[in-house]
């Protein structure tokens, strides 16, 4: 029990830590960050319930107003601008990511982790993201699609992080990767 509340604790950290690396801000108001890639990491290597509480206890600390987002952003207002369905998506796309990776155990690491990723963090974490945007500028699904297209490369290359990373710690570690030994 104590180990999976610090194992939550940390990754929260990560996620926060992730959004200190420069980001990209485009005129969409939704900027590029490293901070998606530690919510594919968490669901990976935490597994779902895991995953999904580190990422929850993440957007707690924003909500409460802690400067976690990238940017500095934090508060009740991140839930009012474009990037609201990303952080709502956060804790769910973490989950999802940890759920595919359990069901797949009888592939090997990093390929398991790169479909969970692609499947937590990038689909379910842009139909999040993309429903909020919708909402908050009133905008098209074609529109908001169009938009958006423009952050596929980048998750790509999210997805190909999870995989090795998550491959190297279980590797280093096997125990450690949360969401293949149980």
């Amino acid at each position: 029990m104590e180990r999976s509340v610090a194992l939550i604790a940390i990754f929260a950290a990560l996620i926060a830590a992730l959004g200190l690396l420069p980001n990209l801000m485009l005129t969409s108001g939704v900027p590029i960050t490293a901070q998606s890639l530690g919510v594919m990491l968490c669901g990976t290597v935490l597994g779902a319930k895991r995953g999904g509480l580190a990422v929850l206890l993440f957007v707690g600390l924003v909500a409460l107003g802690l400067p976690l987002l990238s940017g500095g952003r934090g508060g009740l207002g991140v839930f009012a601008g474009p990037t609201m369905g990303f952080v709502v998506g956060f804790p769910i796309a973490a989950f999802t990511a940890g759920f595919v990776m359990e069901q797949l155990r009888s592939l090997p690491v990093g390929l398991a982790a790169g479909i969970a990723a692609a499947v937590g963090g990038i689909l379910v974490l842009n139909i999040f993201g993309v429903a909020g945007f919708m909402m908050v500028l009133n905008k098209s699904l074609i529109e908001t699609l169009t938009v958006f297209s423009v952050y596929i490369p980048g998750d790509i290359i999210k997805v190909v992080l999870t995989g090795l990373i998550t491959s190297g710690l279980a590797r280093a570690r096997p125990a450690s990767v949360l969401s293949r030994t149980e």
